[in-house]
């Protein structure tokens, strides 16, 4: 998929997959310690992610990597390690249909963030539905 909207088939795959984990995680967690769990589901990721790398022939030598690379990707490592065990915990004391739109904010976050430090500039209307984001979080936040 070379095209222009690639990135949004691909986008909205994540968001079936993301849902798909609050489902399962919230099931999955019950009776359990949540940083347990998270592990769990890490090293699942990590067999996956590897015998996928591997069967698609896209397996090259890490090491070779350049340093900026390993640092940063290093750094996003230990910034979704972060995010896992908050999430586990938040869907272990909390409702699903409460803990992962307010888990969405990131999405509030990233337009910040991008704007603060990679120069991006959302138009008008990107920041509309920003803020209407934010705000739907807001709502779902505050208690009645």
């Amino acid at each position: 998929m070379a095209t222009s909207n690639s990135w949004f088939f691909w986008a909205a795959l994540s968001a079936v997959f993301a849902a798909m984990t609050a489902i399962f995680a919230k099931v999955g967690i019950q009776g359990v310690d949540s940083d347990l769990a998270t592990l769990v589901r890490t090293f699942i990721i990590l067999f996956v992610l590897a015998a996928f790398i591997w069967l698609a022939g896209k397996w090259s030598n890490p090491f070779e990597l350049p340093s900026r690379t390993w640092l940063f990707l290093g750094l996003s490592a230990l910034a979704t390690g972060a995010s896992w065990v908050c999430y586990f915990r938040a869907l272990q004391i909390g409702d699903a249909s409460k803990v992962a739109p307010v888990d969405k904010f990131s999405v509030v976050l990233v337009a910040i963030f991008a704007f603060a430090f990679l120069g991006e500039r959302p138009s008008g209307r990107d920041w509309l539905g920003i803020a209407l984001v934010a705000g739907g979080v807001l709502v779902l936040a505050l208690r009645r």
